[in-house]
């Protein structure tokens, strides 16, 4: 009786632990509750909340600034009154547009 090369070849090379190594790794790697998708989610997440950090500093940065220049610069606080309160001197008409 004659047996086929492939059932020659896997006895001499795939051996029981070899088994339950691979099969450990392809259980950690797809069935887990940390497998490699939800790794990916978690990868994209972490970009896009770095991505949302680094905008929320460059506007915090602004404020900071416009912050200093508030106390600072009397003409950049009365622009900013005007503008954004629609406040007015004695005498004086204001006319709003909006689109």
């Amino acid at each position: 009786m004659k047996t086929s090369p492939l059932l020659t070849w896997s006895r001499r090379y795939l051996k029981w632990p070899f088994i339950t190594a691979i099969g450990v790794m392809v259980f950690l790697t797809c069935f887990n509750d940390n497998n490699a998708a939800k790794y990916y989610e978690y990868d994209i997440e972490i970009e896009r909340l770095h991505a949302e950090i680094s905008m929320h500093e460059d506007t915090l940065a602004h404020y900071r600034s416009l912050n200093e220049r508030l106390g600072s610069d009397p003409a950049t606080l009365e622009r900013i009154v005007r503008e954004k309160y629609h406040m007015q001197r004695p005498n004086e008409d204001v006319y709003v547009f909006t689109r």
